[in-house]
């Protein structure tokens, strides 16, 4: 049944799509992005609305503060990057992994480039790693898991890897 209500969730967006004027492409942004959410299970695409919304509303405050109920993990990525391909399944691992612990959202720059401009984001993929409290790391590059997984241990989760003797 689950599979069925999929599948017709996306022919319904796909026509609402089409049936859109030429001009018109606020809904259109946001039917891709509620599309990609059902896609990818546990990820979130986040537009500029539900950035602030989740995130940090950067027009309102002018210091960092996470407005957020879990730390958060957001991919900036573009379809057409090579190493934000080979980031996405990794991700996917972990939002599973981690799920009830942290968050983890996508934002297309190019749909999103408001804010990735922001954020100061130059070269993808580029990792924001935004803990409850404390401030954002950014971290640029197709990371590998085990590293990943230190950041979000450490930076997420605070929780220090013990060194065994």
């Amino acid at each position: 049944m689950k599979g069925i209500l999929k599948v017709f969730i996306l022919l319904l967006a796909a026509f609402v799509i089409g049936c859109q004027p030429a001009g018109d492409k606020s809904n259109v942004k946001k039917l891709k992005a509620e599309i990609k959410t059902i896609n990818d299970n546990k990820m979130e695409h986040l537009t500029k609305a539900t950035f602030q919304e989740k995130v940090f509303n950067y027009e309102v405050n002018k210091e960092w503060k996470y407005e957020g109920d879990l730390p958060c993990l957001i991919d900036f990525y573009a379809d057409w990057c090579g190493p934000c391909k080979m980031v996405a399944p990794v991700l996917e691992e972990l939002a599973k992994e981690y799920d009830g612990k942290i968050h983890i959202y996508k934002v297309d720059t190019e749909a999103e480039q408001e804010l990735a401009a922001a954020f100061g984001i130059r070269s993808i993929p580029s990792l924001l790693f935004c803990p409850k409290d404390g401030q954002p790391q950014m971290a640029q590059g197709a990371l590998p898991k085990a590293t990943m997984v230190k950041a979000i241990k450490e930076i997420l989760l605070a929780e220090n890897p013990v060194e065994s003797n």
